[in-house]
């Protein structure tokens, strides 16, 4: 039977470039894969063959002789089957490198030399209401890994240097052929980090890092929010044997206020008042969060769960200029431990009072006269 064209079997124009090779490869190799189809010999059969044309195609040198001659090219010992059989397993491996590379640990690999970015911190910081109202900068100290000093970082003993790794070549995997697959493991002798090292520095063990406590200044922006992350780039744990460091993450906690209750930029206040004070009206002083007092006029016959608004003495919206809202809200206080005359001003008050004085609650009891009367009837 003639084979097919390589190009008909990737599906792919002539001109196609390196890029647009390997995806119709990939596509391929995922669609046709003998674990995808078990026991399917047209589905092996056309995968092999996806195989060779990709082998073949990927290649300059390969692609021009085929372009110019054809199938011909790799007869008659010119170039033996095209690397359908020799190139089959370290095609395989690329491919499948590209496909699962990510699924397999591949956003934490080791970089080349064995270099491996270092951890992330995080960092847990109480501010207080009043710090979040006019933000302020903040020293705080973090224990953490920093880039050894003695060796800079490369785990190596001074005057010596890591060697790349001859068991894996300085790639920190190996490979090894069982039947129709290559299968990569991490290298058993560097454990993957490309290098070995034969004298490691006193200092860090050969780790490239030492713990250090560093001082560093963090600054808190007005109008902060409870639960707001503060991202420092680079600040956080060094990177393992000269590798980049990690970063740094503030997490802000706002610890309970005295007075104030906050809802976003607003700020909530409860304010118990007397009952004469509720009944005849006055005055009261409250604080507010930037340090000052202010005044709140209470109208006479002022009702629980009455609230004020103070326009813009809430606070700040973060990274904006606009301000938020301070409410009082106000409680009657009903009083306490009355002396002999107190109670009989009281019960004197009641007697003269009406359900003028009282229209709430004298609503309230004739709508339960009436239900009980209705159940009655």
């Amino acid at each position: 039977m003639a084979k097919r064209d390589y190009y008909d079997v990737l599906g792919v124009s002539r001109d196609a470039d390196e890029k647009a090779l390997k995806s119709a490869f990939r596509k391929l190799a995922m669609q046709l894969h003998p674990d995808k189809n078990p026991g399917d010999d047209t589905a092996e059969t056309r995968f092999k063959e996806a195989n060779e044309a990709y082998e073949v195609l990927k290649d300059p040198q390969k692609k021009a002789a085929y372009d110019r001659f054809g199938h011909a090219a790799f007869e008659n010992g010119m170039g033996g089957r095209g690397g359908a059989d020799a190139g089959f397993g370290a095609s395989m491996a690329d491919i499948f490198d590209d496909i699962f590379g990510e699924f397999m640990g591949g956003g934490r690999r080791s970089r080349p030399n064995g270099r491996e970015r270092g951890a992330d911190l995080r960092y847990n910081l109480d501010v207080t209401l009043e710090e979040a109202f006019v933000g302020k900068t903040v020293e705080i100290r973090v224990p953490t890994s920093i880039t050894c000093v003695k060796c800079s970082g490369t785990g190596a003993k001074p005057g010596t240097s890591p060697q790349t790794c001859r068991t894996c070549g300085g790639s920190g995997k190996v490979r090894a052929s069982q039947g129709f697959f290559t299968i990569e493991r991490t290298c058993p002798t560097c454990q993957g980090r490309g290098e070995t090292i034969a004298s490691p520095c006193e200092a860090c063990s050969g780790s490239g890092r030492t713990t250090q406590e560093r001082t560093l200044s963090v600054n808190i922006p007005a109008g902060i929010e409870d639960g707001t992350r503060i991202r420092l780039s680079g600040e956080g744990e060094a990177g393992l044997r000269g590798g980049p460091a990690g970063d740094l993450y503030i997490f802000i906690s706002l610890r309970p206020h005295a007075f104030f209750q906050r809802d976003g930029a607003d700020l909530h206040c409860r304010v118990p008042i007397s009952m004469t004070t509720a009944a005849l009206g006055g005055e009261f002083e409250v604080p507010t969060i930037d340090g000052s007092k202010t005044k709140v006029r209470v109208p006479e016959g002022t009702q629980t769960g009455k609230q004020f608004r103070l326009k813009s003495k809430g606070m700040p919206v973060l990274r904006a200029r606009d301000v938020g809202d301070m409410y009082i809200n106000v409680t009657i206080e009903t009083p306490q431990r009355l002396t002999r005359r107190q109670r009989e001003l009281l019960e004197e008050f009641e007697r003269e009072s009406s359900g003028d004085n009282n229209p709430e609650s004298a609503g309230f009891f004739a709508r339960v006269r009436d239900f009980f009367d209705n159940l009655g009837s």
